[in-house]
């Protein structure tokens, strides 16, 4: 019987497969294992890829699956009716959600307007912050708002660091300032490999909101 028609090289290659996945699974089993320590974290998503928000909602997606209550707060895109903020409102009590921005800066022109929209939100995510029962809280655009300074560093970064300890955090926004990279306990940095509205393609209505 020929080579090709031997069921022996098949079965020598599933056998070092499967030798090789039970080494890789018992290495991996020994890595989960060792991680112990439960925690709220704060995640960033950052840099200048498609996706930071969207990442974040899904993420308030799997956090409402498990029953938990979820704070979203948006701190500069303006009074948009997006598909998430709809989709969203159908989990009732359990999304608490607030768009406190007024649009891009931009849009609105205005340092001032800006900075007291911004003054809004933060005090929003400071109380929702405080709310015992909310176990995830989306800080959308966040990283934006410190870009143009309309909230002062140091404050930001204060009260993200004294946070209570099961409280999760996700804060969104390109261009994340060093400290609130350094404070993170994870951080994504998205790139941009392609987009498809330098092609001309304009936002669209469940696609981009």
């Amino acid at each position: 019987m020929s080579e090709i028609n031997d069921p022996a090289p098949q079965l020598d290659d599933a056998a070092r497969h499967k030798a090789k996945m039970a080494k890789r699974k018992a290495v991996q089993d020994a890595e989960v294992a060792s991680k112990t320590v439960e925690k709220g974290i704060l995640l960033v998503h950052t840099g200048p890829g498609k996706g930071k928000s969207t990442a974040a909602f899904g993420l308030a997606l799997r956090a409402l699956g498990h029953g938990w209550r979820v704070g979203v707060v948006q701190f500069v895109k303006g009074a948009w009716e997006t598909g998430e903020k709809s989709a969203f409102q159908r989990f009732g009590d359990q999304m608490s959600w607030h768009t406190m921005g007024e649009g891009f800066t931009w849009e609105t022109q205005d340092k001032a307007r800006d900075i007291a929209a911004a003054r809004r939100a933060f005090d929003k995510a400071q109380e929702l912050m405080a709310d015992p029962t909310i176990r995830l809280l989306i800080l959308d655009e966040l990283n934006i708002a410190l870009r143009y300074d309309y909230l002062p560093l140091d404050e930001v970064i204060s009260v993200l660091a004294a946070r209570r300890a099961n409280l999760n955090v996700v804060v969104t926004g390109r261009n994340a300032k060093s400290e609130m990279i350094a404070l993170a306990d994870g951080v994504t940095e998205m790139g941009a490999v392609k987009h498809h509205f330098a092609s001309g393609v304009k936002a669209q209505a469940g696609i981009e909101f």
